[in-house]
């Protein structure tokens, strides 16, 4: 069956799907161009425009916290083959096509839909992974609240494709907060719904070839367009212009995530994307930080990210930068965030063995600190709902480095200089969309005791050398006596971990006599104190 708006009005008509279709979905094609009325978002300092926005101010706890945990899962995670899963396997060709198909049988047949029931989340315990993830150092916890696979993780009001009705039967956000709050952690929420439009386009498709050329997948089926949605063009190559999409997704898209607020109260919400639907995000920033101020004395202590510079930029910026898998060029104005991944974002058996190192997440962490940022580093859980081995290690190294270096990290401020060192220039990725500093972490190359990264609290400097240098000595250059930099004096200098040490300062720098044990593994962190002017 071709997907027109013909033959969607007609089976409406027919009344083949009306006792399962979502309103919001079900008019999404027929009500392109008519505005939806936005329903009224709660009261407080705030409103719905550009202009009233620009008075948010990053929370102090967001400054200082600046290492998250996040949990990247959901029902993508039950088959375990990566990213995109619902997406990729209705495109002939992709490697989860490939594997749909062997496992479980072509996608007319068997959709996306169908492995949901596999999401048990069996061995699922929401408090023992966050207690974990304290240790590890984490001040904020972020789970999933919907991917672009159109499934909530909450008792969702508005979709009953939801992880209560279906899979695990849990409420996974709700657990996450229960437990997010017994440990200490600020809570957030991700939000991957915008474009879950178009991006979910693909289960409309058919093969181009092979002895099942022609026949349409599940998601053309009608009595399915609740869940895989009513868009009418295949996008294989996904279009992210959000002009497109129509009046009636904006509203749904925005009765979610109102939904997700009011439940739940995050003390985050990210937005993989920019911050969506102008008028709607805009009323859904509002909503949010009124809720947090109502909570606070009057003062929202809310964050919302975006991967778009302008809703961040100085005297303008609505909310908090986020950079996916990448790095920015040097000290930004305003608090960030770098989300990345020590894999795949969804859980992927053949990552496994194959994550980021402890080494390259302690560098990564040290250098987005240094540059006024925060990092949320997320752990793909698999479909049971417990972290594998490997996983268990990389998590067990970051708790051990913390608990000697976490000093010169937490309630942090940069420094005149974050660092220097041959890994201190930034390859920019000028195709992105919405930022050229999205995705550049894959230009990185492993960082030495060459490279030193700057962090300041009160009066003292912290400097990070990133390996151990042979013959005991570290140098730091911008410490010289003739600086441009004009520290004045230095009275003492600590190794993290170990103690004072000795050592002297001239005309090449302050020269820093090391102990012939190393306190941890990776990076190194000296604490400079007694200087003038910091």
């Amino acid at each position: 069956m071709s997907i027109s708006r013909r033959n969607i009005l007609k089976s409406l008509a027919l009344g083949v799907p009306a006792l399962q279709l979502n309103p919001a979905l079900a008019l999404s094609k027929v009500d392109t161009n008519t505005p939806a009325e936005i329903p009224p978002i709660g009261k407080g300092p705030f409103v719905g425009t550009r202009a009233s926005l620009r008075s948010y101010q990053v929370p102090d706890w967001f400054r200082d916290a600046k290492f998250g945990i996040w949990a990247h899962w959901g029902p993508q995670s039950a088959v375990e083959a990566g990213d995109w899963y619902a997406r990729n396997m209705y495109i002939q060709g992709q490697k989860q096509y490939e594997h749909h198909v062997k496992t479980y049988g072509h996608p007319s047949k068997f959709g996306f839909k169908d492995t949901i029931p596999a999401w048990k989340a069996e061995k699922f315990d929401a408090d023992y992974l966050l207690g974990l993830y304290k240790k590890a150092g984490a001040q904020y916890f972020m789970t999933m609240g919907v991917h672009h696979d159109n499934f909530d993780l909450w008792n969702s009001k508005h979709n009953r494709w939801n992880s209560v009705n279906m899979g695990p039967k849990k409420d996974i956000v709700g657990l996450f907060k229960k437990a997010a709050q017994k440990h200490g952690l600020k809570f957030g929420i991700s939000d991957h719904l915008w474009i879950t439009y178009k991006w979910f386009s693909t289960s409309k498709g058919s093969d181009k070839d092979g002895p099942l050329a022609g026949i349409p997948y599940d998601g053309a089926d009608p009595k399915n367009f609740e869940f895989y949605g009513t868009c009418e063009e295949v996008f294989n190559r996904l279009d992210w212009n959000e002009n497109s999409i129509p009046c009636s997704w904006k509203k749904h898209w925005f009765d979610r995530m109102k939904d997700l607020v009011d439940q739940y109260e995050p003390d985050l919400l990210y937005c993989d994307g920019h911050m969506p639907f102008e008028e709607h995000g805009l009323n859904l920033l509002a909503h949010l930080y009124n809720k947090s101020a109502a909570k606070n004395g009057g003062k929202t202590q809310a964050v919302y990210t975006s991967k778009r510079p302008e809703d961040s930029a100085p005297g303008t910026g609505i909310c908090v930068f986020d950079v996916e898998r990448g790095v920015v060029e040097s000290v930004w104005p305003q608090p960030w965030q770098t989300d990345t991944c020590i894999g795949d974002w969804h859980y992927n058996r053949d990552r496994v063995g194959r994550y980021k190192s402890t080494k390259t997440v302690i560098d990564l962490l040290v250098d987005i600190v240094s540059r006024n940022g925060n990092l949320m580093l997320n752990f793909p859980l698999p479909a049971s709902g417990m972290l594998d081995s490997d996983e268990l290690t990389v998590l067990d190294s970051i708790t051990k480095w913390m608990a000697v270096n976490s000093e010169g990290i937490y309630a942090t401020r940069p420094w005149k200089i974050f660092g220097v060192g041959p890994q201190s220039q930034v390859t920019k990725n000028e195709k992105e969309v919405n930022s050229a500093l999205q995705f550049n972490e894959g230009n990185r190359k492993q960082f030495t005791h060459e490279d030193m990264r700057f962090t300041t609290k009160g009066n003292n400097l912290y400097a990070f050398f990133m390996g151990w240098p042979e013959g005991q000595q570290v140098v730091i250059r911008p410490l010289s006596t003739n600086s441009e930099q004009k520290v004045g004096r230095i009275d003492n200098v600590e190794l993290l971990g170990y103690g004072k040490v000795q050592f002297t300062r001239d005309e090449e720098g302050l020269k820093v006599t090391l102990p012939a044990q190393k306190p941890c593994e990776h990076a190194y962190t000296l604490k400079i104190s007694g200087i003038d002017h910091v």
